[in-house]
């Protein structure tokens, strides 16, 4: 037989559970989840830095913002990446100028071949850009947290290469949907094979491409160099990185931790640029180890890929790159 009193006890212990109920769906509710993508490979450098942010953004908000990180390409390459953060699948991503440029063309700066050849080069033009480069992103959704370079992109290939000519033989990774940089390098008399970033090894193993562009930190981390074991020493180009996240979840982060949260990605970088100095030396002395051949252009053949690039211009001016944005890289790396 219940009684009044155990009565009272019972309705007394559910509030209490309901009451408990309600503070953990609070305590959730709080809590934001940022599924973060990356083709970084899990272990490197690059991922072990968005792990190290992660981990720092959390202890800064008391738990509120957690880094949920998607790495090796698992939900697609970058411009799948981007395609999902509009949808709302994932909600921020590191990404190269490739998927940046899917975003705001503006990006595409960096693309000029040849033109940037020391780090002061590089930095010059970041610093002109950026502040507009940020705008264009904010106004398409996105907020930029910061944008870095990360090194050298270098010609390994599976044979010798050492002049344009040799290039020519080849079979070229382009990224799969940049229809117009395979545009580019079918009028320049290359044989360009648009690819999925995360098929790129598939694509050697098979013979389906034997030549690629990237840097040595890449090259070492997906173990292409293993087929692609010639790399030119000439650097035909940079790659940059950006970790942005899309609007609506960067407005759902309390706006009292926006400033330390910006703070955290950026001393992260500058700690990880720093460890990164050498890094290209040591990846390319640890592929040498493993039969990596490279090989010194000669001022002649130097010539040649100056005067290659200059035939290229016409198809990258204006069509492939804004005419306002290659001159003005121009303007500031040939001072």
């Amino acid at each position: 037989m219940v009684t009044k009193q155990n009565r009272r006890v019972f309705l007394r212990m559910k509030r209490v559970f309901l009451i408990f109920l309600l503070s953990v769906s609070l305590i959730q509710a709080r809590k934001i989840i940022v599924k973060m993508a990356t083709l970084a490979p899990e272990g490197t450098d690059w991922h072990g830095m968005l792990v190290e942010m992660g981990q720092e953004w959390k202890k800064a908000t008391d738990g509120q913002v957690q880094l949920r990180i998607y790495p090796g390409g698992v939900v697609g390459d970058e411009r799948d990446m981007v395609r999902k953060m509009r949808i709302g699948q994932i909600h921020a991503a590191g990404i190269t100028t490739e998927g940046l440029t899917e975003i705001v063309p503006d990006f595409s700066a960096f693309y000029i071949p040849l033109a940037f050849q020391d780090n002061d080069d590089i930095q010059a033009v970041l610093d002109d850009m950026y502040p507009s480069l940020e705008k264009k992103l904010n106004d398409k959704g996105f907020k930029l947290l910061y944008l870095a370079d990360l090194g050298w992109a270098y010609w390994f290939s599976t044979t010798k290469v050492t002049s344009p000519l040799d290039l020519k033989d080849k079979r070229i990774f382009t990224w799969a949907g940049d229809f117009k940089w395979a545009e580019v390098y079918k009028k320049a008399g290359y044989n360009p094979v648009p690819l999925a970033s995360t098929d790129i090894l598939s694509g050697l193993q098979t013979g389906l491409i034997d030549a690629m562009s990237t840097m040595p930190l890449y090259a070492l981390a997906q173990q292409a160099f293993g087929i692609t074991n010639h790399m030119l020493d000439l650097k035909w180009g940079t790659l940059l990185a950006g970790i942005i996240i899309d609007l609506r979840t960067w407005n759902r982060i309390p706006a009292k931790y926006h400033e330390e949260i910006i703070s955290i990605a950026n001393s992260i970088r500058e700690k990880h640029q720093q460890n990164n100095i050498n890094a290209e030396n040591q990846a390319i002395d640890a592929m040498k180890q493993y039969g990596l051949v490279i090989h010194q252009p000669s001022p002649e053949e130097i010539i040649l890929w100056q005067e290659e690039v200059k035939r290229m211009e016409p198809h990258l001016r204006g069509k492939i790159i804004p005419e306002d944005i290659f001159d003005r890289v121009l303007e500031l790396t040939q001072d």
